[in-house]
């Protein structure tokens, strides 16, 4: 995606960028496009990307799915708070930060997010979590049981803390560029 699908100008797009001087967070559920829309929204912005499930995997040395079922998820989730320290730590201006579904949960990671980055709740409704979480089979937690049972109850518990996120975007069904706009907006308002 370059800047012509968006509706802002280079000059704009450039303008935001420079005032940008913090990591840019997405926080939310599994399959609402945290990487999908941040590769992209980096990409306009000009700067780096970073998934954290990435950086998770190639410091644990092993995938994710292994991970919670040699060692749990409490130690998934301690590696994972620390990842994305380090990645906050090493990253003080424009870079874009995809989470896992659960980082937003553990206290000190989200403390640590909302005083040291532009933190941004990107939300999408259970059907269509549900579509874009059956495209992989990666996902731990939807492995033992209904994925729409699990994404609708994993949604209502993880939901006041999403929210606690000073800048939110739904992301609905439509291409990936109207949430792009919205975040666009939003970070123009935030800034």
């Amino acid at each position: 995606m370059d800047v012509q699908q968006t509706r802002y100008s280079a000059q704009e797009i450039s303008a935001l960028a420079r005032q940008i001087d913090r990591p840019i967070v997405l926080v939310g559920m599994m399959g609402v496009g945290k990487s999908s829309v941040g590769k992209r929204l980096a990409s306009i912005l000009d700067c780096p990307f970073v998934d954290a499930d990435d950086e998770i995997e190639r410091s644990a040395q092993m995938p994710i799915p292994e991970i919670f079922e040699t060692y749990g998820e409490d130690y998934f989730r301690d590696g994972e708070r620390r990842v994305i320290a380090r990645l906050m730590a090493e990253n003080e201006g424009c870079i874009v930060i995809a989470t896992g579904g659960g980082a937003f949960v553990n206290a000190q990671t989200r403390a640590l997010i909302l005083e040291k980055a532009v933190t941004i709740w990107l939300d999408s409704d259970v059907d269509t979590l549900v579509e874009r979480t059956a495209r992989k089979d990666n996902r731990p937690l939807l492995q033992n049981g209904d994925p729409r049972e699990i994404l609708t109850r994993l949604r209502e518990t993880r939901q006041p803390f999403y929210a606690q996120a000073p800048i939110h975007i739904v992301s609905g069904q439509g291409p990936h560029v109207q949430t792009i706009n919205k975040v666009l907006q939003e970070l123009t308002q935030w800034l």
